[in-house]
């Protein structure tokens, strides 16, 4: 069944909290054979923090593929906002209008302090010539410094990004997707090999940042899911088995069966 619906915005940039800003409709894809996502339809929201889980298989790393450019899908739709369709776009161009997406594995530049790491991923004109006779602005300075205050790491502005803790590296990199304006941030296991301090910190952060973005994120720790979930979306073998609060999510008993194994 189709989930497609008349919606009261027209542009992406109109987005009032509430509003739908991604519908996944009905995606189907395979692999020599095998159905990695099988009629998948979910929607999210403008300001929503959602948790994606599911076991391994469960279609949540295609997912984020589809959603992001990265793999086209048999057959189903994915609208951004009112009508932009992500399965007309390429990656650079949805990362672009919005979407973006943070893996599991950080990649900042670890020769560089944490200030000029989040001045190379600014969204700007990167052409060679533009950027070697450019100057930083007051604007692009000021948004540098709410980004470093955001993810915890104003106190390390000039420090070298290879020096960080494994935490701190996740959240530079969380910081780094923001300077490309993102309306809606894809969040592959934030938390994986974080000491219990760096997960409580990514907890808030993660929290901060669904006051201005759509955030969704995929994790194993159900700890750090109950810590943060609003709204909970689990998958099993490329569909959506339950959806709701984590409270239900706990209650479901298809949900205790297939993936808490009870």
């Amino acid at each position: 069944m189709s989930l497609i619906k008349n919606d009261n915005y027209s542009n992406i940039d109109d987005l009032k909290y509430g509003d739908r800003i991604l519908l996944v409709d009905g995606i189907t894809v395979s692999f020599d054979g095998f159905k990695a996502l099988n009629n998948l339809s979910f929607t999210i929201n403008y300001g929503e923090l959602r948790c994606i889980i599911g076991a391994n298989g469960a279609g949540k790393s295609t997912m984020m593929d589809i959603v992001t450019g990265k793999t086209t899908p048999d057959k189903g739709s994915v609208i951004f906002g009112k009508d932009i369709n992500l399965l007309e776009m390429d990656e650079p161009s949805i990362a672009n209008i919005g979407v973006g997406r943070k893996f599991q594995k950080p990649t900042i530049f670890g020769g560089h302090s944490v200030f000029e790491n989040l001045e190379l991923a600014m969204k700007d004109d990167k052409r060679l010539f533009k950027t070697l006779f450019s100057k930083i602005t007051a604007k692009q300075v000021k948004k540098i410094e709410e980004t470093m205050e955001l993810i915890g790491l104003s106190e390390l502005y000039h420090k070298k990004a290879s020096i960080l803790s494994h935490g701190q590296k996740q959240w530079l990199e969380i910081g780094m997707l923001l300077m490309q304006d993102p309306k809606i941030l894809l969040i592959d296991e934030p938390v994986a090999g974080m000491t219990p301090q760096e997960v409580e910190k990514t907890g808030e952060i993660l929290r901060n940042l669904a006051k201005t973005h759509s955030v969704v994120v995929v994790e194993h720790d159900m700890e750090f899911i109950r810590s943060i979930a609003t709204k909970v979306t689990v998958l099993h073998e490329g569909s959506v088995l339950a959806e709701g609060s984590m409270q239900s999510i706990q209650k479901n008993e298809k949900v205790r069966r297939v993936y808490l194994g009870e």
